[in-house]
């Protein structure tokens, strides 16, 4: 599969990366979140190219993970800000951070910590199940096909990420 198809994948993972796959737009929402929100700080803060930056930021205005809104209309000038579905991806970058906190360390110890407001407490980032509450760990989940999947191998198309001992276990088991 070419880098430009991903978002044509049946995969999640997959179609997100089409749309936040690269260091720079994970930076620009990693500041957005941070409070940033002007086209000059993004760049101050993040030493992009004007062309790159633009090209980053129209993307996520594209896809609704912001919103640019003009603040000054001479000189026209414009900020972006986070929407629903931009918002919705801070779990993402919380996670990546702790990662990088437990694994990326440059020995000063971590560069953020964040502070739980509600039990004033400082946290790390868990992956907890939605229903039991217990953490979600490699060893502790097991993925079975959705309705993307399915309707898919009815139609007797075939994903191509999925691996044949996976697939070839969802066929038996869904009579496919």
């Amino acid at each position: 599969m070419r880098w430009n198809e991903i978002d044509t994948d049946v995969c999640s993972v997959a179609r997100t990366l089409s749309v936040v796959g690269d260091r720079w737009t994970l930076l620009i929402l990693r500041d957005c979140f941070l409070g940033i929100r002007r086209f000059d700080e993004f760049q101050k803060s993040i030493g992009l190219s004007r062309h790159r930056l633009t090209d980053r930021l129209n993307k996520l205005v594209e896809h609704d993970l912001l919103e640019k809104k003009q603040y000054q209309n001479n000189p026209p000038r414009s900020e972006y800000l986070l929407t629903e579905k931009g918002k919705d991806i801070h779990p993402v970058l919380v996670t990546l951070t702790g990662w990088g906190n437990k694994w990326m360390d440059d020995g000063d110890g971590v560069p953020l910590l964040y502070h739980h407001k509600t039990c004033d407490h400082e946290t790390k980032p868990v992956v907890s199940c939605d229903h039991c509450g217990d953490p979600i760990e490699t060893g502790n989940l097991r993925v079975a096909p959705g309705p993307g999947i399915l309707n898919k191998l009815k139609r007797g198309e075939s994903p191509s990420y999925i691996p044949k001992r996976m697939l070839k276990a969802f066929q038996e088991k869904f009579n496919l």
